[in-house]
């Protein structure tokens, strides 16, 4: 089996500077295959023939893709070792359309003064979460994911910080 993840342009140079740490559990303990085409721009996994599980493709294929989502490589070592993690994505205008000044203060609410908010729901929820602009992403087990994003879609909808992190804490 075969798979290729393209590399967004500005993940090369993290990509090149721990190469090695993605390389190494790949082949190591997945027993794949790995090499990045520098053409194509995609890294491209491949099944060798001392592979054990089938499913291992896909967790190489998750692995690289949160790291090109821009997730720490400790976290996304997480998602090769634990079977229960998955990726969500979502974008602040899939919750509510907004525009300008108001995207921008939506994005200030999640984040928080220093990143203090952001922390406080990954910290509470068991989740680890990567703000893009207007694109969200999410690496958690399914239970802790959909309570961090209700968290933050209260954040989006305007409630204040500190009565999304207090709900948040109410459900955990």
């Amino acid at each position: 089996e075969f798979r290729k993840i393209p590399i967004p342009p500005h993940r090369y140079t993290p990509l090149k500077e721990s190469w090695m740490k993605l390389y190494t559990p790949i082949v190591e303990q997945l027993k794949l295959q790995v090499r990045f085409n520098v053409k194509t721009r995609n890294v491209e996994l491949k099944t060798s023939p001392e592979t054990d599980d089938i499913g291992s493709i896909q967790k190489a294929a998750d692995f690289i893709r949160a790291f090109t989502l821009g997730f720490d490589i400790d976290d996304c070592l997480a998602l090769v070792r634990l079977d229960d993690l998955f990726l969500e994505t979502f974008e602040i205008a899939d919750v509510k359309t907004l525009k300008g000044d108001h995207l921008a203060r939506a994005i200030g609410r999640i984040a928080g003064k220093g990143g203090r908010t952001k922390f406080t729901i990954e910290n509470v929820t068991k989740t680890r979460i990567v703000l893009a602009d207007s694109k969200i992403h999410i690496l958690g087990s399914f239970q802790n994911m959909r309570i961090a994003r209700t968290a933050i879609c209260n954040l989006i909808l305007g409630s204040p910080p500190a009565k999304g992190i207090r709900k948040n804490e109410d459900c955990s």
